[in-house]
């Protein structure tokens, strides 16, 4: 288990976590989320022992990861700006990754070759941004990590690529009890992956729930009300957000859809009907009261 406790980093008078708190259970995938300039990046640098803390702590099954090579190589990581020696090619990356990670796996590397189907030998500088990404992958999960962490780890792949790379991810997970870690904006994709889900902004993390319960406890109501009829909802009613075209209204309501649901049918709709709520949907209204700027999005 990988854990953040209470973690403050500020650099030049600028905090860029103030407290932040994180706890990523083994052998599933968690996606971490927020807007830009959230403090993903730098938790996930701290996670990997790049970042000392100011205060707070970073655990790797219960030990401090920073300085810490016995934890450090139990972790592998693709950042958004991956880095590579600059006039290395993937088979030079190959002898350096080998020489740190005593887990390497010569065997899955040559397995590769017929995934990322890459010119070993050309320096990966001259490579194309999606490339580089696919090199990176080959190198990482040749590594065999009990902890793989990854900052926008698709973009720039093609669909055919992303799909490919994703079904290697999720086949570690079953099969090794990989833990994974994916910082992305691409919210579609990672709810069709994560066990659970960390939402951040200015430095802290906000949420941290698994995907099952966050969807259980806020819901999409639609509702249709009679001619001239729009009711003035409880105030133990949590509502989020209202909208309405004509007479048909969308409510986002904070609670589960049998609770929210009995409690609406009360005001005796045309038509009321519970409809779930996508990872991207929660995203926007769990931040929406932490000062982010969503206005009066349509659904």
């Amino acid at each position: 288990m990988i854990e953040a406790r209470s973690v403050v980093k500020t650099f030049g008078g600028f905090t860029a976590l103030d407290g932040a708190s994180i706890t990523v259970p083994d052998g599933g995938v968690y996606g971490l989320v927020g807007p830009n300039g959230a403090g993903k990046s730098t938790l996930i640098r701290h996670l990997t022992g790049i970042c000392r803390p100011d205060s707070g702590e970073v655990l790797v099954e219960g030990e401090p990861v920073y300085e810490n090579p016995e934890k450090k190589v139990l972790v592998a990581a693709i950042p958004d700006d991956w880095y590579y020696f600059p006039s290395a090619s993937v088979a030079d990356m190959a002898r350096f990754y080998q020489g740190f990670y005593p887990s390497f796996d010569r065997g899955r590397y040559e397995k590769f070759r017929a995934v990322f189907t890459l010119p070993e030998n050309t320096p990966i500088r001259r490579m194309s941004k999606g490339m580089q990404k696919q090199a990176a992958f080959w190198l990482t999960m040749c590594c065999r990590p009990r902890y793989l962490i990854l900052d926008e780890p698709v973009d720039g792949l093609d669909p055919v690529m992303r799909r490919q790379v994703w079904s290697l991810m999720m086949s570690d997970v079953s099969e090794y009890g990989t833990t994974v870690l994916v910082s992305s904006h691409n919210l579609r994709e990672l709810e069709d992956v994560c066990d659970h889900v960390g939402m951040m902004n200015r430095g802290k993390v906000l949420v941290e729930r698994s995907l099952a319960d966050l969807q259980e406890n806020i819901v999409k109501l639609q509702a249709v009300w009679r001619a001239g009829e729009t009711p003035v909802l409880p105030r133990e009613l949590e509502v989020l957000h209202t909208s309405h075209v004509g007479r048909v209204y969308t409510y986002i309501v904070r609670g589960t859809a049998a609770a929210v649901t009995e409690r609406m049918e009360q005001y005796q709709p045309l038509m009321l009907e519970a409809l779930p709520l996508s990872l991207e949907e929660i995203f926007i209204y769990e931040l929406g009261g932490e000062h982010y700027a969503v206005k009066e999005i349509l659904l």
